[in-house]
This record gives structure tokens, sequence and C-alpha cells, in this order.
């Protein structure tokens, strides 16, 4: 028997002559934390990448050793329980150096993923467009780059005794490596070049959207916070939902309207502790959707205890800072309301009074929440009266668009004489048909 991408799971028999399901990949965790023994998101990122966890550990230290990333003495313990748990595969809840990966599988006899390496195989396995497979490969490829010396240290040995230096004193080993390396970089190189093409592309198509000067909403949040679900609640998509971490890797953009007016909805990637500097660089074009956006919508799963949400809420904004969305307008909304009883929905109203509580399952709060959108976007709204000539069809039919059913129209002898609240940046494109700026419309200058 077999399950999962990687054939994770197989079957042993019992002295009965029974089977029973015996995972192929078996972790033992691992991490170094300043307090607490909480591990839980490592283990919930190895069961979204399809691996068991048969064991864990934690050091209270400061900052992880800097060469084998725990302590020696723990070292001796992580070795024995991961041997009696089974284990065939130690996984760190950090980012490992190069030297601390060598030394901890030499030290514990077996090999070492690190959360950054865990991260990267399961957006391996859910990107699905070209763009999002680009991404993937050049994150990928820049986390290996730099432990590529590991691979061939078995070749490299085979040049020892040539001397000391000068040519001809390299071995196999040092000649394979400078190759790979050098591979590596063009096809990073080459990788590079084509999402700087996507990204082209992704702004010629975020150009055509922002001449209709529809309002931006970006969905941002922590990973499997429920983005995506509360996406389809609001527009009627249909696009795909999973409870698994990083589910959602291509950013999706819908139409909404509320009360009248149009609105784009863009769905991106979840944010995660931690999140590996790579991803962060190599999804620049998908991630520039949540920062060009008018507005951010921070969905968290309010249905986690109160400290989780804090760090998840923290971990996403510090994101948003690394991005430089940091000051953009934000809405917190706290989605799974379906999942809490009365004492935590009255917790959360204490403790986050400016959140907005819904459920994108069930469809609880969503009205509320459409209303604190259009809130967010009449305070940026500039008031117009404009007098536009009747041979201005067309720019009548664009402020219809973009206003909504929020426009007061008056036919004149001299044309349509219009007044309403529109975005700023409309409302100087229509500045010369103003009549408290002019005293009188004109039709030349357009």
């Amino acid at each position: 028997m077999e399950r999962g991408r990687h054939g994770r799971e197989t079957q042993s028999r019992r002295p009965d002559g029974t089977t029973v399901g015996r995972a192929k990949q078996r972790a033992y965790a691992i991490g170094a934390l300043q307090e607490g023994d909480d591990l839980s998101e490592l283990r919930e990122l190895l069961r979204t990448a399809g691996v068991a966890t048969v064991g864990q550990a934690v050091q209270h230290r400061d900052q992880p050793h800097p060469n084998t990333y725990l302590g020696p003495g723990k070292l001796e313990e992580v070795k024995d329980a991961a041997k009696r748990a089974d284990a065939n595969l130690i996984a760190v809840d950090d980012e490992l150096s190069p030297r601390q990966g060598r030394n901890l599988e030499e030290q514990l006899g077996m090999p070492v993923i690190d959360r950054t390496a865990i991260i990267l195989d399961i957006f391996a396995s859910h990107a699905q467009s070209a763009e999002g497979k680009l991404q993937v490969e050049l994150a990928q490829l820049e986390y290996n780059l730099a432990r590529m010396r590991g691979l061939w240290t078995h070749l490299e040995r085979l040049g020892a005794g040539r001397g000391e230096g000068g040519i001809g004193t390299r071995g196999p080993g040092e000649s394979q490596l400078e190759t790979d390396r050098r591979l590596a970089r063009d096809r990073i190189s080459a990788l590079r070049r084509k999402l700087r093409e996507v990204k082209g592309s992704r702004a010629v198509m975020r150009a055509e959207r922002e001449r209709g000067h529809l309002p931006q909403v970006a969905l941002a949040g922590y990973t499997n916070a429920g983005k995506s679900t509360l996406l389809n609640a609001l527009t009627g998509a249909q696009v795909g939902v999973r409870d698994r971490l990083f589910h959602t890797l291509d950013p999706n953009t819908r139409a909404m309207r509320l009360d009248g007016r149009p609105y784009l909805l863009t769905d991106t990637v979840g944010f995660i502790r931690k999140l590996p500097h790579q991803l962060v660089d190599a999804f620049g074009a998908t991630l520039e959707e949540t920062r060009l956006a008018d507005l951010i919508v921070h969905v968290v799963d309010a249905s986690v205890d109160e400290d989780e949400m804090v760090a998840m809420t923290r971990a996403v904004e510090d994101v948003l800072d690394e991005i430089d969305a940091g000051d953009r307008p934000r809405l917190l909304v706290l989605n799974k309301a379906d999942r809490i009883d009365d004492e935590r929905r009255e917790e959360l109203r204490f403790r986050h009074p400016d959140g907005i509580l819904v459920s994108a399952l069930t469809g609880e709060g969503l009205a509320d929440l459409g209303e604190a959108i259009e809130r967010a976007f009449r305070e940026t709204l500039r008031t117009v009266d404009l007098l536009l000539p009747f041979a201005e069809g067309g720019r009548l039919a664009e402020l219809h668009d973009v206003a909504g059913d929020g426009l007061d129209r008056t036919d004149t002898a001299e044309g349509v004489r219009v007044r309403g609240r529109v975005p700023a940046t409309v409302a100087e494109r229509f500045a010369r048909f103003d009549v408290s700026r002019n005293g009188a419309a004109t039709s030349d200058g357009a």
C-alpha cells in the first residue's frame, strides 16, 4: 500500500497476519526556543508535506548553537529518542546554515531537513501556474546554491595529497562543484529574466484594471486563515479551497459589487512565521498585488487561542513591512466565527474592538465586512461637481462605472451636470470639467 505524492506510507505485517500502515518518512522534530515547547506549526508543515511526526524535542536557548543547532548533550538525547521512535528523518524548526546541517547529520546519523526546505517542498507540490513554478524553482536554487559544497565532499578528498595550492592540485570533486555552481547561477539568471517578463505582463494587466479606477482590495493573512473561502463568499467565485498550508500560491482576482460600486478583490499567497527570504524575493511579483492595493483586508483565524492569533498577526505584519506594504490602509477580519463559542466572541470584542467577526463558511458578518470596506473607501473619496459636454458620453459612462449609483445627474443646456464622490485619481482626471475649479467647464485640452 502506498499513499501520497512521495509514497509516504507503506504496510508492515503484524505477527497475526494483519497489516498496519507505517509512514515511509517519519520525522523527529527538534527546535531551539527561548521559551515554551510549541512545535505545532512544524508538525503541521510536515503533515502538509506528507511526512509523519513521531516525536519532538526542544532545547531552551537564546540562540541556536552555531555549529550543531542544539547543544552536545541535547544532541545525544535526540539521537537516542529518535532511534527509539523509529524516525528516519530529523526536522528542524529553523533554517540551518550549511555547516549546522552537515554537523547535525554527522552527529545524529540520519538525514536532516530544515524548516525552509520543508516549506519549499510544499510550495513545489502546490505550484500550478507557470509563474508559480518559476518562482518556486528560483527559491529552491538560491537555497541549494549555498549548500552544494557538502554534496561533493567525498570527491574533494580524492584531490588531497596533490600538493598545497597551484595548478593541478584541485580534485574532480572541486571541479564538479564549480561546474554545478555555474550551472545553478546560469539557471537562476534565466529564471530571473523570465520572472521580470512575467512582472511586466502583470504590470500591463494591472494598468488595464487601474484604467477603470476600480478600488483594489487585497486579502492578506496567515496561511490557512480562510482567505480563499472569503474570496469565494464575497465574489461568488469557485476558487479551490483545502484545509492545508499554502494551498493558494497564485493570485486570484475577482470582481465584486458593494452598494452598486465595483471592486476588485485579490487573494494571494499566505504568510507564515519565519517565511524564507528566498520565497519573499521569488514571489515579489505576486506579493506586489498586496503592496499596490488600495486596501488590505488582513484575515486572521479567530478560532485559535489568543496568543497564537497574536503571533500569527505579528508574522503577517512583519512580512507586509518587508514588502513595503506596512503603510497601506488595513481592515482586520476575524474569520472562522462558526468555530468559536460565546466566551471567545466576548474576548475578541474586548481585545480587538476594530476587528470584524465573520464566517466565510456560513456568511456571518459578511454584510458588516462589506460596509467596512465601503467606509474605508469613502474616507478616501473626493466630492466633485462636473459639467460634461454631451459629446463626452464615454467619460460619463466611465464616471458611472467608478461611482456606481452614487452620482447625482442633471441634464442642462450646456451638458450633463454631475455631482458625486469619486477616488482622488479620478477627480484629477476630470479636473477640467470641474465647475467649482473653473467656474465653467470647457471641452478643450483633453
